[in-house]
């Protein structure tokens, strides 16, 4: 490897001559990933949520209850909704058509004051005019006061100017455009994507109707989504999802308003040991947290302890409840709307409103005690669930203290199996969580010691999923994982600990291997979330075949490229089926699967938090039927299976 940081580049020359001046749309073609983020599947689905979310924007003041979202063979998509519709004016300052203003300008729109909307979530203004910049065409049709406007953009450039070409007694608008090839590495919508997010509006906006339609093939397939229960009805959806129990059959349900700001939230526990907590501002996935998701939780955690006093459950000098122990098996959505919404950036990640912090906790303080002291019988079963769960963790805390004072967690002692790499930098170095002594053997001895570690690993990783946090300080084949990466985890989880950059699952293509990968991603995604979300973590693809005549060697990663490799060399080519990395000698161990000159790693990313809580739930849990229903349904995609 490469000394990175030592190596020196010849500076370019700066002068007056490199500053250049981007005019209109041109600088969102020239960097689209300061406004969607990536050019990759993630951007292309962005560009269909900034034109729905300003159709939201109409829902959430009153203007629109209908929105309807249609995939078409040619890899375009329109958005149709029967909102108030643009102004179909000049724009004093401009000259040019409202419309246009709004399609061509950044930040230009009717979201920063003047009355226009009263709550929204795209208030940066750049939604409609950056889909329309990255788009290979985009049309607007506008019905608005009895008439129909349209206009048509190539690249964000008029192609046919706004003109008023019908009438009408509809109202609203539809955008019809098509991602820019040139822009996106991949255009071809994925619908599942854009169903999830479709469905999430639905349930944030009670009573509205979405319609998503695909109709890129012979069959169309529509997807109607409607939910008069709002987030309630969202609550219910993802325990179904988890297939997990719920402790008390109603949702809990409480909403308040103050100086224009409404917040609502729905809660109900289950039998998990993961809590769920999804917040959103003005429809907008907070994924981050901030005040809404602050306030919900200190109000949680203190109504919680106050009812457990008052009931005798806590007495005297007991300890009080931990935030932890009173979300253990929580699945809670926190939904605020408001005037003035700040984002900490357009990706809108995290809300920085005060004044949401004191609603929430006033709103919860008070609605949740009225309902504990109306259903005493429920407040009994959450009760029991975070007593249970505090139990757990003064247990957990007893056998991290007990493996301390053995100096196994300690951050100077490290695991005796572990081979150590020479650099220290952790952005440099990478950690191998090998399968077994054998292949873990193989790994040494082919690794570049000098930014290379190996832990081999022996025995059944605990499938955390069924374990609390006690569980995984006492067992054995996980304690020397937490105690080579450094950074402890649950509570005391501190990435600026971490001693290698990238940790790399390699365990055998076979099903074994599999069940020891799930095992590991569940282990990381339920206490160690933030390795993944930082891109940490990565697996390995060792060969499953070695293909050679004569000294000619090739390696095939599937049955495809084995077949082809045969062909290429001809007759009396021989392939040999890997059943295991063991069997690789150092070398071969090396140029196949370390080598980062030649070797293919797979990151592992959360693309929807949900979709994988629920994933981790269905495979990992104790109810059979769900993960019988999954692998029956997804059989068919299984591939270099060994049975």
């Amino acid at each position: 490897m490469e000394n990175q940081l030592e190596q020196q580049q010849p500076q370019a020359a700066y002068d007056d001559k490199q500053i250049q001046v981007l005019e209109g749309l041109e600088a969102v073609r020239k960097r689209p990933g300061m406004y969607i983020g990536t050019t990759s599947a993630g951007g292309l689905h962005h560009l269909v949520y900034e034109i729905v979310d300003n159709s939201i924007d109409e829902v959430m003041n009153g203007g629109c209850d209908t929105i309807e979202v249609t995939l078409y063979p040619d890899n375009s998509v329109s958005v149709k909704d029967n909102g108030r519709g643009i102004p179909a004016g000049y724009n004093e300052k401009t000259g040019k058509p409202t419309l246009e203003v709004i399609y061509t300008k950044l930040h230009a729109g009717g979201k920063f004051g003047g009355g226009g909307y009263k709550m929204a979530g795209g208030l940066h203004g750049v939604g409609a005019s950056v889909t329309n910049a990255l788009s290979a065409w985009l049309e607007v049709e506008n019905h608005r006061d009895g008439h129909i406007y349209t206009e048509r953009f190539e690249r964000g450039n008029v192609v046919r100017p706004f003109a008023m070409t019908g009438e009408t007694d509809l109202h609203g608008v539809t955008v019809h455009f098509k991602p820019d090839p040139d822009i996106f590495e991949e255009t071809v919508f994925e619908y599942e994507v854009l169903l999830k997010r479709m469905r999430e509006q639905a349930f944030l906006n009670a009573g509205v109707k979405i319609i998503l339609n695909d109709r890129r093939t012979d069959e169309v397939r529509q997807d109607v989504l409607h939910y008069e229960g709002g987030i309630v009805s969202f609550v219910e959806h993802l325990n179904a999802n988890k297939h997990c129990e719920c402790l008390h059959p109603q949702v809990i349900y409480m909403k308040g308003e103050y100086n224009g700001s409404i917040a609502e939230v729905a809660m109900q526990y289950n039998d998990s040991y993961n809590e769920m907590i999804l917040s959103f501002a003005n429809n907008m996935a907070t994924v981050e947290g901030g005040t809404h998701e602050t306030g919900f939780k200190s109000a949680l955690t203190k109504v919680l302890n106050d009812y457990a006093r008052k009931t005798g459950v806590i007495k005297g000098d007991d300890k009080n409840l931990s935030g932890e122990d009173v979300r253990e098996g929580l699945c809670a959505i926190i939904s605020v709307k408001l005037e003035d919404a700040q984002f900490e950036s357009q990706t809108k990640a995290k809300l920085g409103n005060s004044d949401i912090r004191t609603l929430v906790d006033n709103i919860v303080s008070q609605k949740l005690e009225e309902y504990l002291e109306e259903n005493p019988a429920v407040g009994k079963i959450i009760l029991d669930k975070a007593l249970t769960a505090s139990r757990a963790r003064e247990a957990a805390r007893r056998a991290r203290e007990l493996t301390r004072r053995k100096n196994v967690l300690e951050g100077s002692t490290l695991p005796g199996k572990l081979a150590d790499c020479q650099e220290k930098r952790s952005e440099l170095t990478e950690l191998y969580l090998v399968e077994g002594d054998s292949a873990g053997g193989s790994a040494k001895d082919g690794r570049d010691s000098r930014f290379q570690a190996i832990l081999p690993l022996r025995g059944k990783v605990l499938n955390v999923e069924k374990s609390r946090l006690d569980k995984v300080y006492s067992n054995q084949q996980l304690i020397p994982i937490i105690q080579a990466l450094g950074c402890g985890i649950g509570e005391e989880f501190d990435l600026s600990k971490l001693r290698y950059g990238k940790i790399i699952i390699m365990a055998d293509a076979d099903v074994d291997g599999s069940h020891i990968r799930i095992l590991l991603l569940t282990f990381f995604f339920r206490h160690m979330k933030k390795l993944i979300e930082e891109g940490h973590i990565y697996l390995a693809q060792p060969p499953l075949y070695k293909v050679h005549k004569g000294k000619t060697v090739r390696y095939a990663f599937n049955d495809a490229e084995r077949d082809r490799y045969i062909a290429e060399l001809g007759g009396n080519a021989e392939a040999e089926r890997y059943k295991g990395l063991g069997e690789m000698d150092p070398e071969q161990l090396w140029e196949t699967t370390m080598d980062p000159a030649y070797r293919t790693l797979l990151k592992v990313e959360i693309g929807d938090a949900i979709a994988c809580d629920e994933i981790f739930s269905v495979l990992m849990g104790d109810q059979v039927e769900p993960r019988r229903e999954f692998i029956e349904k997804n059989a068919k995609y299984a591939t270099n299976l060994d049975i």
